[in-house]
Order: C-alpha cells, then structure tokens, then sequence
C-alpha cells in the first residue's frame, strides 16, 4: 500500500501547518498538499503541490490515481462568514465537496480520512457552558448547518461503507504562520498583527464574548494524534468535541498589554456578532480525552506569548 498522504485545501490556515508537520514526520515526498489556489507559502516547495478543485471529479481522479494516498486530509471548506456572504456557495463547496472526497476515498481504498468539524454545529438553543458531547445541534449558520450535515455522513459513511473518518470539532484556532480565511473568530489572529503593526485594533465583536479558542500548534497535534490513534480507540465516528481555551476580546486584550502596555482596543460589533452569540462559551471535551488522550498544551498566557514572539520575529526576518 502506498504511504503518500494527501492534503486538500493546504493553503488554508490549518493546512499549512498541518503540512509542514505531516513533510517533517513523513517526508516531503510523501505528503502532497493541494488546494485550488496557487500556494505563496514555502512550506510547498519542499515536496508535491497539485491543483485541485473539489466539486471537479475528474480532477479528483486524475490526483488519487497518481499519487495513490493512503490518507486524507480533507480541509477545503468555506467559513462561517464567508459562507454567510455566499451561502449558495457554502453549501455546495462544503457537502459536494465532501462527497466527492468521500467517495473517492472509497474508490481508490484510502485507509483513513481525516475530515475537520466545528463549533459551528452548535447553536442559540445548545447548552453555552461545558457544551457536551451529545447535546442540542440546532445551527443557525450555513457553515454550521454544512458541518452538521457533514458529520452525520461521517457517521454514516463509517457505518455502512466502512471509511474509517476520524474528525474533532475545531474551535477558533489562532496561529501566526498564516493569516485569518474568513471565521468569525478571525479577530483572535488579526488583533495580534495590528498590536504589533499600529498597537491599536477595532473588534468587530463584543467586549463580553467568550468563545472556545485554541493554538495552531495543539490543533494540529489533536489531528495528527485522532488520524493516527488505532480505529477501536474512535468511539465517536461523526466528530469530536476538542478543548482549548477560552476566553473574549477584553480579556486577549489585556493579555496582550502585559507584552505590549500601550496596546488599546475598540468595538465596533458586525454581522458576525450575531454567528458568534449563538456559539458556546466553553467546551467539554471529556470523551476524547478518555478515547484517544486528548489533553492542550497551551493556556492564554502561553498562547498570547508565543504569538507576539513568533510575529515579532517574523517580521525582523522579512526586514
């Protein structure tokens, strides 16, 4: 069986940290990242890149007969406020995406996929504090309602055709090697490049909103570590609830002042308020801690450091 692994939608904020970690483990050679834009990113000239479209079979085809993959990592999906902007959109990349993936899988015997929920499952009427695992899933977002219906044909597609699909719900995810594609929690990644930048930021949410929240290094971790956990530990074939930290724009704020004192923050809430108001506040994650050992390394503190160091150098090194 071959040992190359595919990445779809590389080009977005989890996958090019996910296939700088995938190239380090494996190899560059055998780790393809792909998306249907051009990648800007190093990261990809270090082994295969391959344009692709998930709504074009034939593409798809083409990609899986010559690498022949025996994992996938399908990430390619339209977020929550973009979807909004283009809900028709939304739809049709999110779910005929995935079926397209899903079956090719199927066709050409991929021994696993990894396909990534969200907390946008949640909705207005879900318990807000320590969300459970099974609880209320009444989203009110197009990217929700696709991510509820994607993790329902993960389940599905376990059960009757056998595709062994590992998936966790991703909170908002902040990193410092790719920029913000389109979330409702983006302000937690640009907050930090306009404290640096201009030592300012208007937020285009609330002071007082909460939200699960998690780094870049502990959500590629908590996917490598499900997709390579042994099948009988995945007790949960639709998706896993995964914890972090949590915490709201006031409260990063004056996380930030500790390292930048003269940093300020304004409000000026948008339509993402609303998409945000109806997601938890905190998560409970119990089950895939005690399933496949999920357990965070980053705090708030921890988080807000790291971000501020890897920026600060980033920048020096461009200039």
């Amino acid at each position: 069986m071959s040992n190359k692994i595919l990445v779809i939608g590389a080009c977005g904020q989890v996958g090019t940290e996910l296939v700088e970690n995938l190239q380090r483990i494996h190899g560059p050679s055998n780790v393809i990242a792909s998306d249907i834009r051009k990648p800007l990113q190093e990261v990809f000239s270090n082994g295969p890149f391959e344009q692709l479209d998930v709504l074009n079979k034939e593409n798809i085809s083409a990609i899986f007969i010559k690498y022949k993959p025996s994992i996938v990592y399908h990430l390619a999906a339209l977020l929550s406020a973009t979807a909004e902007a283009k809900p028709k959109l939304g739809w049709k990349l999110n779910m005929d995406g995935t079926f397209n993936i899903f079956d090719a899988c199927l066709e050409y015997d991929v021994k696993k996929i990894f396909w990534p929920s969200s907390i946008a499952v949640f909705g207005p009427t879900t318990p807000p504090i320590l969300t459970p695992q099974s609880t209320i899933l009444e989203p009110n977002t197009v990217y929700g309602i696709t991510k509820l219906a994607g993790e329902r044909y993960c389940e599905y597609y376990n059960a009757r055709y056998g595709l062994d699909v590992r998936s966790i719900r991703y909170p908002g995810l902040i990193g410092w090697k790719s920029l913000p594609g389109g979330g409702t929690t983006d302000y937690a990644v640009d907050i930090f490049h306009q404290a640096l930048k201009r030592g300012s930021y208007e937020c285009f949410l609330n002071k007082n909103t909460t939200l699960p929240m998690m780094y870049m290094e502990d959500a590629v971790r908590a996917t490598l570590e499900i997709t390579d956990s042994p099948s009988d530990k995945i007790k949960i074939r639709s998706s896993y609830n995964i914890s972090g930290v949590s915490f709201n724009p006031d409260e990063l704020a004056e996380a930030i002042k500790v390292h930048i004192p003269k940093f300020s923050i304004t409000y000026n809430p948008d339509f993402r308020q609303k998409i945000a108001d109806s997601w938890p506040q905190s998560i409970d994650d119990s089950r895939a801690r005690t399933d496949w050992g999920w357990q965070e390394n980053f705090n708030k503190e921890r988080l807000v450091k790291t971000m501020l160091d890897n920026l600060t150098d980033s920048s020096l090194s461009r200039n």
